[in-house]
């Protein structure tokens, strides 16, 4: 990959902040839009790299938007001439997470901020009642949509019973039931350590 110019740090850094401000639901939520413009677009990352980026983000602790400092870490890493190039590739790669990172939180943190405080003045409001129910089925497409696209990578998602059946069955049991989503998350785990799914 060549280096990148000035005028595409700020393209990463505007599109960052951009789907900052889309983030319903949590970072993982503009996924798909991350891979379309990073990956398809502008080929500044391959697929393996973006498909890492969120495993290992979703397999540490903390929260899961450092996929997106990940990312910049990878496109920083591929714009200096890969791991094996120095400690320019490692400058580059520690800028790209910085402007990755910073382009992602800075923008939705202000306006988490501002409209926390204001719908907790109004919160009795039918308006602000009426906006958190609609905001439920939005935020649930999203994370669908994330799954889909890290599925489709190992070109599974369609043929797989056993595994839409147990998405079928934890999204009831979210919905329907208190069981802590830490208890379904380890009896996924376990099943597919079993190789059930």
């Amino acid at each position: 990959m060549n280096q990148l110019s000035p005028a595409d740090w700020l393209t990463l850094l505007a599109h960052c902040a951009a789907l900052s401000l889309l983030a319903v639901g949590g970072a993982i939520t503009t996924a798909p839009d991350m891979h379309r413009f990073l990956v398809d677009s502008r080929h500044w990352l391959s697929d393996a790299q973006f498909n890492h980026s969120i495993a290992i983000a979703q397999a540490t602790p903390g929260p899961n938007v450092l996929y997106v400092g990940l990312i910049g870490w990878h496109i920083g890493l591929n714009a200096g001439g890969g791991a094996s190039a120095g400690p320019w590739a490692q400058t580059l790669a520690l800028a790209g997470f910085a402007v990755a990172q910073l382009g992602y939180l800075l923008p939705s943190g202000l306006l988490a901020y501002a409209a926390t405080r204001w719908l907790h003045r109004h919160r009795q409001r039918l308006a602000v009642r009426a906006f958190k129910a609609g905001m439920a089925p939005l935020v649930v497409g999203l994370v669908l949509a994330t799954g889909w696209l890290l599925a489709a990578a190992y070109d599974q998602p369609a043929r797989d019973w056993r595994l839409w059946s147990l998405i079928g069955a934890t999204n009831w049991l979210v919905w329907r039931t208190r069981i802590h989503l830490l208890w379904l998350i380890a009896a996924g785990a376990g099943m597919g350590v079993l190789g059930w799914v």
